[in-house]
């Protein structure tokens, strides 16, 4: 099992599309952090300027901390189609290929060849979550020093402190790579149905689309499924910077997604082993 989820890993690093996310990433940080050494202050007293004319706010400082939760809140969202690009070929890419019948004929079940595959993946996806998280904000926080974080809400204003963020960043990070699991889990099982490997990833951003734009519209009868949709608990890293924090919302939202995980997953494994392959 440790052989055939080392060549999956391989498989993936030697694909050129597997460099776009480190890149994209990269590049889009780099903007973004260089625009707000150039402009922060201003930016800050821009999100700000409604709460200035009922309150007098001292001692809000543009610094690394506030910088890696607007990157953060910037990219998260494009994060799916990143993962996606390697996730959702794993399967049909190779079907697509012609190279599937011969890794059948490997003395390992189909079951474990969708588990290495997984496993290979959600790597790839941890790394990239790292990626971003060295980059949006430990790099951030050399560059424009630490500080207390604000957080500007639609109804209220959060501040936390400087010595409290280090555990809520890692929080966050860790439940965006739970969600980031759930694509991997449903490109997977779209790339098991699949004879192509173009369609899960365009597939897995349409449904994505779809979920979200049906969680932005308050219509009743949209509202009664958007607790199960799963992008409507994708966002839940964003409450590990709520005071106080909504332990039952941010559990029962993560359970929701590992739900998720193991339906798609548990769907990709039953297909796939009972999947005609002819090619």
């Amino acid at each position: 099992m440790l052989d055939l989820i080392r060549t999956e890993i391989f498989k993936i690093a030697t694909k050129p599309r597997s460099y776009i996310g480190f890149a994209a990433i990269f590049a889009i940080v780099v903007i973004i952090q260089l625009a707000l050494y150039a402009d922060g202050q201003a930016y800050l007293d821009f999100l700000i300027q409604s709460l200035n004319q009922s309150f007098e706010i001292e001692g809000m400082d543009f610094n690394g901390n506030l910088v890696g939760f607007i990157i953060l809140q910037t990219l998260i969202i494009q994060m799916p189609l990143l993962v996606a690009l390697v996730s959702g070929d794993a399967i049909s890419g190779e079907i697509q290929g012609g190279t599937i019948r011969s890794l059948l004929t490997k003395p390992v079940s189909r079951s474990q060849i969708v588990w290495a595959k997984f496993i290979a993946a959600e790597l790839y996806t941890l790394l990239l979550i790292l990626w971003l998280g060295i980059l949006a904000w430990v790099v951030s926080l050399l560059f424009f020093g630490p500080g207390d974080l604000v957080v500007l809400k639609s109804d209220s204003l959060v501040i936390v402190r400087n010595a409290d963020t280090v555990w809520r960043f890692g929080s966050a990070f860790a439940v965006a790579f739970l969600s980031l699991s759930v694509v991997v889990a449903l490109s997977f099982l779209l790339s098991a149905i699949a004879e192509n490997s173009i369609a899960p990833i365009i597939i897995t951003m349409s449904v994505i689309l779809l979920f979200t734009i049906i969680g932005t519209f308050d219509i009743p009868v949209f509202n009664q499924i958007k607790p199960f949709l799963f992008t409507t608990h994708m966002i839940v890293w964003r409450n590990f910077f709520d005071r106080p924090l909504p332990v039952d919302q941010i559990a029962q939202s993560a359970g929701i997604m590992v739900l998720h995980i193991v339906m798609f997953l548990g769907a990709t494994l039953i297909y796939f082993n009972k999947k005609d392959i002819t090619q």
